[in-house]
């Protein structure tokens, strides 16, 4: 295997470990949305009617970003609003916890207060990490197989 394929598969893996996390974010969401919105509103930051409309659209945002990178359509593009999705949780995350909030994340379902002991920030932030990662090497080099992108003469030599 040349480098050049070895790089598309790797970005391939990027792309669709992506789209899975926010497969299953967004459906885990979805199918809860009373829960989401206890989620979005443990973090304290959004007015009432702030959080009826990032719980409300949240869901949705993140189902589309994984059905865009399942597909391979506008894969840097996706990975950017990625990036900026998963930057606006790490300060979400970094903010709840300076501030002393005792709070699960909510990122994949559930959420909310929970006691002192039981939160998991360092994790989260280290997977979201991990997610960041993954986003960045999609903005870099958003050539990968399978993509639609590639048929519709989209595919960018990187």
């Amino acid at each position: 295997m040349n480098r050049a394929r070895l790089l598309d598969v790797v970005g391939t893996l990027a792309r669709l470990g992506l789209a899975a996390v926010w497969l299953i974010s967004g459906g885990l969401k979805a199918a809860d949305p009373d829960q989401t919105y206890v989620a979005v509103r443990a973090y304290d930051v959004l007015p009432t009617a702030g959080v009826e409309v990032v719980a409300a659209l949240l869901p949705w945002v993140e189902l589309a970003l994984g059905a865009l990178l399942v597909a391979g359509i506008g894969i840097r593009l996706v990975a950017v609003l990625s990036a900026v999705l998963l930057l606006a949780f790490v300060a979400g995350v970094t903010q709840a916890w300076a501030r002393g909030l005792s709070i699960d994340c909510g990122c994949f379902g559930g959420g909310g207060a929970v006691e002192s002991g039981e939160t998991t920030y360092v994790q989260e932030l280290l997977r979201d990490a991990g997610f960041l990662v993954m986003a960045g090497w999609l903005i870099v080099r958003p050539r990968t197989l399978f993509a639609l992108d590639d048929r519709w003469g989209n595919r960018r030599r990187s």
